[in-house]
């Protein structure tokens, strides 16, 4: 599976996603409205981890993509440790954050698959990764995620339910580029059945949705 990943995003998805996260006006309409519904989902997040919170904290950004989430997350005084499967998803995120950041406040990127993460960190943030995985992939994903936070992960995944499977399917009829992403949608209840496994609880929800994006936002914590 890993390496079905890889490949994507260092060929087709690379140059799909770079769009998406970027600033570029050359993106089809549906790529526009993901991009506005990426941009508030981690709008979304930075409300949850305000400076106060961050700053002098280690946080990992589990596929930080581009940096959309890594370098204001750095520039917050947090140290950051950012890592996506695609070598090239990194090296646009560290070119983004030279052009942004200080020294002192540039992010750790490395070149890494969501299993491959190790270490510990204060927080740990995996935004809109879980889609590219299928359902019997979730379950490890995330408590191998909860094994390497102490204090709280964040994670955004697309839900399962009967809408949004008619939508994707929908926008799976587009033609060439303006077909939405390919994108696995995941049941909320078993995300949070894989959360109770690895000792942690839901501690605040939300939800984006826009014509073609359609993202839960958990934040859960260990339980005591």
């Amino acid at each position: 599976m890993a390496e079905v990943v890889t490949e994507y995003f260092n060929n087709a998805g690379f140059e799909r996603w770079q769009k998406i996260y970027g600033e570029t006006d050359d993106v089809n309409p549906v790529q526009k409205d993901i991009r506005v519904g990426h941009a508030e989902t981690v709008d979304k997040i930075l409300k949850w981890l305000d400076p106060a919170m961050v700053s002098g904290k280690s946080v990992c950004d589990a596929g930080c993509g581009t940096g959309n989430l890594s370098i204001p997350l750095a520039s917050r005084g947090a140290d950051v440790h950012g890592s996506d499967i695609s070598s090239a998803m990194v090296g646009e995120a560290e070119v983004r954050a030279k052009e942004t950041l200080p020294a002192e406040q540039m992010p750790k990127f490395s070149t890494s698959d969501l299993e491959a993460i190790n270490g510990k960190f204060d927080t740990v943030c995996c935004v809109d990764v879980l889609i590219h995985y299928p359902p019997d992939k979730m379950s490890g994903m995330v408590q191998h995620l909860a094994g390497l936070s102490k204090e709280r992960l964040i994670l955004s995944f697309a839900p399962k339910t009967w809408y949004y499977t008619l939508l994707k399917r929908i926008g799976e009829l587009f033609p060439g580029k303006s077909k939405t992403t390919r994108a696995y949608l995941h049941d909320e209840a078993d995300v949070e059945a894989a959360l109770k496994a690895a000792g942690y609880k839901v501690t605040r929800k939300d939800m984006t949705s826009t014509n073609f994006y359609f993202s839960r936002l958990f934040e859960a914590q260990p339980v005591a």
